[in-house]
C-alpha cells in the first residue's frame, strides 16, 4: 500500500466538514440514507457510475435509495472501505484539469466468503427493492453459442449442494428469492449491469436455469415474478494504479486509499421493467426506454470493437495506452474508418442518438491525454470480447455484401497477440477465461486455421472462406511487416497478399 503525502486529510464521516474547496462533499446526512438496492461486484466501474448517479439522487434529497456492496473476489477493497467509513472520491478526469466528489451512497459493504449470512439477510431484506450487478459478461456461465447456462460448473454444483452458503451470484439471487417467497415478501427486480448485449435476457436464463436445478416450482415463480430489465451503460474506468493514488492525495489534499479516476461522459440506458419499484434515477440523467437493444449494439459494436481492435494491434506495434494510439494519424484514421465504413452502416437507428456525433466523441473520450486507459487492460478476455463485438458486424457485412476488411485485421490482431509475444519478443499480457488459446496460436504459428477452428469463439464463421481467408491474409501481412505498416497499406486499399 502506498502512502499519501504529508498534510492530506483522511477520508472518513468525521471529516467531511473539513474537505477542501475544490472537494465536493455528499452534502446530505448519510445517517439518515436507507439501502434500497445491493449490488453485487464492487469495482471501479461500479463505484464510479452506478454509485454516482445514487450519490446524485441522495443530495437531491431522495435518500432511500442507498447501496449495499457485496464482493465476491475482493476482500482489498472493503478493507479499504471499512476504514473511510465506505467513502471514497472520484475524480472526473478533463483534458484541461479534474472535478472531485465524495460519493458517499453506500451503507454497508459485505465480503459474502466470509459472511454469506450477511449477504443473504440483505438480500431477504424487505427494504431490498433492487439489485444491481457488474460481475463481468463471463460470470453468467452462459454458452454465447447456444445460450445454455453451465449446469455442470464446480461452483454451481456446490450451492447445489448447500444452498445456504452459495459461491456464485445466482446462488446467492436464488437463495434469497426462495426466503423472500417462502416470507411472503415480494421479489426483487435484478438488474444487469454488465458490458454485454441483452444482459437482462442472460441474467433471467442463469437465475431461473439455476433454480430449476434446485426446484421446477421456485423457478416458475422466479421467470413469472421477477424483473430482470436489459441496461447498456458507459464510461470509461481505467484501473487506479498507486501513483495514481498518490497524484490524486497531492491534487487534492485528501487521502483515499483507493480512489476512481474516471471520465467526465457517463451514460445509463435502462429499460423500463421493474417489479418492485424503481429509484428515480431519471431525474439524474439516466435514460429509462423501452427496448435498450438499439443503444447496446451501437455501444458494443462501435466503443467496444474499437476498444479491441486498439489493445491488440496498438500493443503489437509497441503503443500503450489510447490517449498515445490516438495520437498517432495511421491508428486514428483506421478506428475512424472502421467505424464509419464498416460498422455504422449496419447499426439500427437509435433513439436521440447521432451516430456520426457519436463516433466522433468517442475519438475525442480516447484522446483523452490526461485518461489514457492502458491497452493491455482492454486486451482481457479477448475470447469473450470478440465474439461479442467485433465478429457481429462481421456477420452482418457478409449478409449485406458491405465491407469488413478493417474487422478482418483487427481479429488477426487478436491471434497474432495470443502467440505471447510482440516483434522483438517480449511478453504480451495475456488475460481470460482461455489460456489454452495461447498454446493453440503458438502451435499454429502462421497459420489462422487452429484458432479459427475454436467453437466457443467463431462457431461456424471460422470455417467459411469469406471470413477465413481475409483473416489468414491479414495474419500473414501482419507478421510480414507489422500492424502499423498493414494498417496504412489497407487503408490505401491495398489488400493484396504481398507489400
Amino acid at each position: 500500500m502506498t502512502h499519501a503525502p504529508a498534510r492530506t486529510l483522511p477520508l472518513t464521516d468525521r471529516t467531511l466538514d473539513q474537505l477542501p474547496a475544490a472537494v465536493s462533499p455528499p452534502g446530505y446526512d448519510r445517517a439518515a440514507l436507507r439501502h434500497g438496492i445491493v449490488h453485487i461486484g464492487v469495482g471501479a466501474f461500479h463505484r464510479a457510475h452506478q454509485a454516482v448517479y445514487l450519490d446524485d439522487l441522495a443530495r437531491r434529497g431522495t435518500t432511500d435509495w442507498g447501496v449495499v456492496g457485496v464482493g465476491l473476489h475482493s476482500r482489498a477493497i472493503g478493507e479499504v472501505l471499512a476504514a473511510q467509513d465506505r467513502l471514497y472520491l472520484v475524480v472526473e478526469r478533463r483534458a484541461d484539469g479534474d472535478d472531485a466528489r465524495v460519493v458517499g451512497a453506500m451503507t454497508r459493504y459485505l465480503y459474502a466468503p466470509d459472511d454469506p449470512d450477511a449477504v443473504l439477510a440483505a438480500l431477504v431484506d424487505e427494504r431490498t427493492r433492487v439489485v444491481t450487478l457488474t460481475i463481468t459478461g463471463t460470470s453468467y456461465r452462459i454458452d454465447p453459442h447456444t445460450g445454455d447456462f453451465d449446469a455442470d460448473d464446480e461452483d454451481v454444483q456446490a450451492d447445489l449442494r448447500d444452498p445456504a452458503r452459495p459461491r456464485t451470484v445466482f446462488g446467492y439471487l436464488v437463495e434469497a428469492l426462495d426466503r423472500r417467497r417462502g416470507a411472503g415478501l415480494p421479489p426483487f427486480t435484478v438488474l444487469s449491469c454488465d458490458n454485454m448485449q441483452h444482459n437482462g435476457a442472460a441474467a433471467r436464463t442463469a437465475v431461473v436455469s439455476f433454480a430449476r436445478l434446485r426446484d421446477g416450482e421456485l423457478a416458475d415463480w422466479i421467470d413469472e415474478q421477477v424483473a430482470f430489465p436489459s441496461s447498456m451503460v458507459d464510461r470509461i474506468t481505467p484501473n487506479t494504479s498507486p501513483e495514481d493514488r498518490d497524484a490524486v492525495a497531492a491534487a487534492t489534499g485528501v487521502d483515499d486509499q483507493w480512489p476512481v479516476i474516471t471520465e467526465p461522459y457517463s451514460q445509463w440506458v435502462v429499460e423500463d421493467s421493474f417489479c418492485n419499484g424503481r429509484p428515480p434515477l431519471e431525474d439524474v440523467g439516466v435514460q429509462f426506454v423501452d427496448d435498450v437493444e438499439p443503444y447496446e449494439v451501437m455501444k458494443t459494436r462501435l466503443l467496444n470493437a474499437s476498444h479491441s481492435a486498439m489493445a491488440y494491434l496498438g500493443y503489437l506495434a509497441g503503443l500503450r495506452t489510447t490517449d498515445e494510439l490516438l495520437a498517432d494519424p495511421v491508428f486514428r484514421s483506421f478506428l475512424a474508418r472502421m467505424m464509419a465504413e464498416e460498422i455504422t452502416p449496419l447499426l439500427p437507428a437509435v433513439p436521440g442518438i447521432d451516430l456520426g456525433a457519436y463516433q466522433v466523441t468517442l475519438l475525442e473520450r480516447f484522446s483523452n491525454p490526461r485518461l489514457g486507459d492502458q491497452l493491455a487492460r482492454l486486451g482481457r478476455r479477448g475470447s469473450s470480447k470478440i465474439p461479442n463485438y467485433l465478429l457481429p458486424s462481421v456477420v452482418e457485412a457478409m449478409e449485406q455484401d458491405r465491407p469488413y476488411r478493417l474487422l478482418c485485421l483487427a481479429v488477426a490482431g487478436w491471434l497474432r497477440y495470443l502467440r505471447g509475444h510482440d516483434y522483438v519478443g517480449d511478453e504480451v499480457p495475456i488475460q481470460g477465461p482461455r489460456p489454452d488459446l495461447v498454446r493453440v496460436a503458438q502451435e499454429g504459428g502462421g497459420d489462422s486455421a487452429p484458432l479459427l477452428s475454436e467453437q466457443a469463439v467463431f462457431a461456424e464463421l471460422g470455417r467459411d472462406p469469406r471470413f477465413a481467408e481475409p483473416v489468414q491474409r491479414a495474419l500473414e501481412a501482419l507478421d510480414r511487416e507489422g500492424p502499423r505498416e498493414v494498417i496504412e497499406r489497407y487503408l490505401a486499399g491495398d489488400v493484396r497478399e504481398a507489400a
